[in-house]
């Protein structure tokens, strides 16, 4: 019997994480060391976020993303996928954070060079992680999500729909109604968020997302994506369920499956690929990913 191929998607920065004992990857020469290391380990995609050097917090600067791509493609194949969640960025006037600009997330989409995978929220959810005294909102309001949807597509770059809850999946049903996009297109594939606001980090859950998901778009691929010490478990049940992608990374964990720290992104991507292989089956390499998420060189 054929195995199947599941990719490992690793997100190495986040848009303000700096954790003592972890190395963050800040600079884009950092993140192409981190994600040619990645890539040698058994990831297919980095999942990335241009940081401030100077403020070490996320940055919608256009061209500090195109250095990183191209940094990033000076040392690996890897895929590059860049966000439009973009994050917490300092008011110039006022110096408090504040969110990015609708304007400055869509301008994401139009780098040179451009990115290989791009990321849509279909909703807004309360983000706070433990030990944060402030909850911060991931905002994406129907009109930015239609305007995301058409830069997309106008660019021709595949796309993660991030499925916090699963209202998110009928916000999705009724945009694809609308004619925004193609809803058994394969220009897409569904990433469910547990943990941190989203959905409860359950099997039960899961398994019910994931049916209702493809219900509705049935010709999808689907990935797991989870927080904290929940990352590895929920990833292992992904797997044995099927899931096409499965996300670990420093943006949403620093544990191990035994619990302790990672020095480096690439130990959880090892930790994974073991994991992956113990189940039976077999870790996508970035040309396979191109195959599966059909990726253009």
């Amino acid at each position: 019997m054929q195995k199947k191929k599941v990719i490992i998607l690793v997100a190495i920065n986040g848009n303000q994480s700096t954790e003592k004992g972890s190395f963050v990857p800040i600079t884009p020469d950092e993140l192409a060391v981190e994600a040619a290391k990645c890539a040698r380990a058994g990831a297919g995609i980095v999942h990335i976020h241009a940081r401030d050097p100077d403020t070490l917090l996320a940055s919608s600067n256009k061209a500090l993303f195109e250095e990183c791509i191209k940094r990033i493609r000076a040392e690996t194949d890897i895929l590059i996928q860049t966000t439009t969640g973009v994050g917490l960025v300092r008011d110039p006037v006022t110096n408090e954070l504040v969110r990015a600009s609708f304007e400055d997330r869509l301008n994401v989409l139009s780098l040179d060079p451009p990115q290989d995978l791009a990321t849509v929220g279909f909703g807004t959810w309360n983000f706070l992680r433990p030990g944060d005294t402030k909850t911060t909102v991931n905002h994406n309001t129907p009109d930015f999500i239609r305007k995301n949807l058409v830069a997309l597509q106008k660019s021709k770059i595949p796309w993660e729909k991030e499925i916090a809850e699963v209202g998110f999946l009928y916000n999705a049903l009724r945009l694809s109604e609308e004619g925004v996009f193609d809803r058994n297109g394969t220009c897409f594939w569904l990433d469910y968020l547990f943990g941190y606001g989203a959905m409860p980090p359950t099997a039960k859950q899961l398994m019910f997302v994931a049916e209702e998901g493809r219900r509705l778009f049935p010709q999808a691929r689907w990935q797991v994506n989870a927080t904290g010490k929940d990352q590895f478990p929920m990833n292992t049940i992904g797997v044995a369920m099927g899931a096409d992608i499965v996300r670990i990374g420093f943006e949403d964990s620093l544990f191990l499956p035994n619990g302790s720290q990672a020095k480096h992104n690439c130990e959880q991507v090892e930790a994974m690929a073991a994991i992956i292989k113990y189940l039976g089956q077999e870790v996508a390499s970035t040309n396979d990913a191109r195959e599966i998420l059909r990726i253009k060189k």
